[in-house]
């Protein structure tokens, strides 16, 4: 059986896929390869690199250590530069950079201990772009880079945005990559809240994770046939923004307990079919399945 580990992106609702694969880990659940974009590249070039996903806690120490500021620095003469048309981006990518390269200790995706792919899109072509090599740094900063917020980045002469603006749960590659059973683990959305996001950017990024949860419903529907296909639940409730990275702690322990309560409903050697009947809700399981309502996850 091979095995993939599709990540998704999310911003500061990364820290959920750490809690998620806590639960897996300790069902000796392991990934033969781990496509990701966005926020799920920087996840996985941690568990991709040597050792990383036998030291999930260090990946939550991580989570735990960041800050908007240290992760989204702003200022005053960039944010002048963007608004006022002599930028295309408002914060310093320098930052974001930092971060990775303090924990990704591979110079190249072929490196990786864990065969690692990563999704970008393509700005000028404007479909996904699926890296199997080269400069790992760059390109999974490359799939991290929010349009607007961060600067396209060039790999290869070819300048690419965040993956998550065309393929933010990129199953198509995973199966195209070969595999047999597929493990997606996203990052959920701001659900269950009673307080709309505040501020232009928070709401922005909340409609965006909408639209690609609504994405992620309809793949599910078109490749649980052709594949092994679990889609580990998301936490729900989830009162905390895109741009909220003061929460990790709380959503990689929420993250945790639901993947944990929903594994434990499952045969794990069983492989997995499609649902007899359609089931409410965006998070709602049947076995081995989380049945994502696309109408409803939209809403």
């Amino acid at each position: 059986m091979n095995t993939a580990f599709v990540l998704s992106g999310g911003a500061a609702l990364g820290a959920v896929q750490v809690g998620m694969m806590q639960s897996l880990h300790e069902r000796d659940i392991r990934p033969d390869f781990i496509v990701g974009t966005s926020a799920g590249a920087i996840n996985g070039s941690w568990i991709a690199g040597e050792g990383g996903y036998d030291n999930l806690d260090g990946l939550a120490d991580v989570w735990r250590g960041l800050t908007r500021k240290r992760v989204f620095p702003t200022s005053w003469t960039q944010l002048i530069k963007g608004f006022s048309g002599r930028s295309n981006y408002l914060v310093n990518p320098a930052a974001l950079r930092r971060v990775l390269s303090s924990n990704v200790h591979y110079q190249r995706l072929e490196d990786a201990a864990i065969p690692f792919h990563v999704v970008a899109a393509d700005v000028l072509e404007g479909r996904d772009h699926l890296f199997s090599t080269g400069p790992t740094i760059d390109i999974v900063l490359a799939s991290a880079s929010i349009p607007g917020i961060l600067p396209p980045v060039s790999v290869g002469g070819r300048t690419y945005v965040d993956g998550g603006t065309v393929n933010n749960t990129p199953l198509s590659h995973a199966i195209g990559l070969g595999a047999d059973r597929v493990w997606v683990i996203p990052n959920g959305f701001t659900c269950g809240s009673e307080q709309m996001p505040t501020g232009a950017l928070p709401m922005a990024l909340h409609a965006v994770s909408l639209l690609v949860n609504r994405r992620l419903a309809r793949d599910v529907e078109r490749y649980r046939d052709h594949v092994d296909l679990r889609v580990v639940p998301p936490p729900c409730p989830i009162d905390v923004g895109a741009l909220d990275f003061g929460q990790a702690a709380q959503l990689t322990d929420q993250a945790k307990l639901t993947a944990a309560a929903w594994l434990d409903t499952l045969d794990l050697e069983a492989p997995v079919g499609a649902p007899d009947e359609d089931v409410a809700g965006p998070a709602s399981v049947e076995p081995g399945v989380i049945a994502l309502d696309p109408d409803q996850v939209a809403e």
